[in-house]
């Protein structure tokens, strides 16, 4: 029987991130993809212009209505922007037992457009992170959620050290926007692993999603952290090499 992964999310139109691009990263990974819409954009390739939230009561109606039918067998969450979002993924984690959570700490765009009031980063760290078996936030949303600056791999450590303290089983922080190569690192409370690619010129659209959602399928099919992350590193690398110009700003990953 074919694995399940499921995705709650933001929409992005361009379908370079979002629950889109994780749909179709799950698919490209073999497994079968499951979506719950938490918020609608405005946006294209240059930026960010606005966003809709769903309702939260209706997030609530979408999972239990899904779940009731269907358990996956990993599922991540992008942009959740309320607390009142937040609690109810928190609330239907634990009435249906969910396992192999995956949290893409989404906060801001890379225009600068802010993806998550106050109230629902702090519901994120207090009641998400602790049934999470990761999260997966870049070296600018690590630094938000420790208030520590993060310029070189050895901070890099104490914010991972500092984000395990939350209570999730493992962290990983994407370094894309550190000078030099591209380091990303594992941190699973014991050891340290760190995967580096050299840079690509340009700039990418959807990187964490694409990250964080392949991870998630890895796990839906049974593979360990450690070789979770090194395949998702390397599906990343290959949609950024490969990546097209469809529009007038970012790349588009080659998913």
């Amino acid at each position: 029987m074919k694995k399940i992964a499921l995705t709650i999310a933001g929409s992005d139109p361009t379908g370079g991130a979002g629950f889109q691009a994780d749909l179709r990263t799950f698919d490209k990974m073999g497994v079968y993809g499951l979506s719950v819409p938490t918020v609608l954009t405005a946006q294209n390739t240059e930026g960010v212009y606005s966003t809709y939230e769903v309702p939260a009561d209706f997030i609530s109606e979408q999972l239990d209505v899904l779940l009731r039918d269907i358990k996956p067998d990993a599922f991540k969450t992008g942009m959740l922007y309320t607390a009142e979002s937040v609690k109810t993924v928190m609330l239907k984690t634990k009435k249906y037992s969910l396992n192999n959570l995956v949290i893409d700490p989404v906060t801001v765009s890379s225009t600068g457009v802010q993806l998550m009031e106050d109230k629902g980063l702090e519901a994120l760290k207090s009641g998400l992170f602790p049934l999470s078996r990761l999260i997966t936030p870049n070296i600018y949303e690590a630094s938000v959620l420790t208030e520590m600056d993060i310029r070189n791999e050895k901070e890099m450590k104490a914010a991972a050290i500092t984000l395990k303290g939350f209570g999730c089983h493992a962290v990983i922080i994407t370094g894309g926007h550190l000078e030099g190569k591209a380091v990303d690192m594992l941190f699973d409370g014991k050891e340290f692993l760190s995967l580096a690619n050299e840079r690509l010129e340009g700039e990418f659209h959807g990187t964490g999603c694409l990250f964080s959602s392949a991870i998630t399928a890895c796990l839906a099919l049974g593979y360990d952290m450690n070789e979770s992350f090194i395949k998702a590193k390397e599906t990343v690398w290959n949609a950024m090499k490969t990546a097209v110009p469809v529009g007038k700003g970012m790349k588009l990953l080659n998913i």
